[in-house]
């Protein structure tokens, strides 16, 4: 089923994964771009016939987007605390809303790289940020929502 960027969600918690509270909406996000690659190892023989192979090993992530730069939004302000003080914050970017049973996407606890504010002449006020799963108790996770607004691993 296609889905389209309009209807994706990335959420927010304050203290992390693991902590008590909801997940709330990062509101005044524009444009999300949440990259996973892995890194590399050659596993190259003779018997490649000439072939250099490679095969995938650790995982890595980051999450960069656009928020409208609006210090009352409690989105805003967790993801620029985080940024001044070295917390850590909990991030799950979702395909579509929680709510909704059968959406997917990461879920982790993230260190703010990169809280850049932007002063266009003819646009809003915007902070670009990068966010990166981090150090924690929770380890990053794919995951899938259930009715109800559960979030269950991506594989079962």
């Amino acid at each position: 089923m296609q889905k389209l960027g309009l209807n994706a969600v990335c959420y927010f918690k304050v203290g992390g994964v693991a902590s008590s509270g909801d997940w709330l909406p990062l509101s005044t996000l524009k444009d999300l771009t949440l990259t996973l690659e892995a890194g590399e190892a050659d596993v190259t023989t003779r018997a490649a016939n000439g072939w250099r192979l490679k095969i995938a090993t650790l995982k890595e992530a980051s999450i960069e987007g656009e928020l409208l730069y609006d210090s009352a939004d409690a989105g805003f302000t967790a993801v620029k605390n985080a940024y001044f003080s070295n917390a850590l914050i909990g991030i799950l970017a979702l395909d579509g809303p929680l709510a909704v049973a059968g959406n997917e996407g990461l879920q982790c606890d993230a260190s703010v790289l990169s809280f850049t504010r932007e002063e266009k002449l003819e646009d809003a006020l915007s902070a670009k940020i990068k966010l990166v799963p981090t150090y924690s108790t929770s380890p990053p996770s794919w995951v899938r929502t259930q009715a109800g607004g559960i979030l269950v691993p991506a594989e079962s």
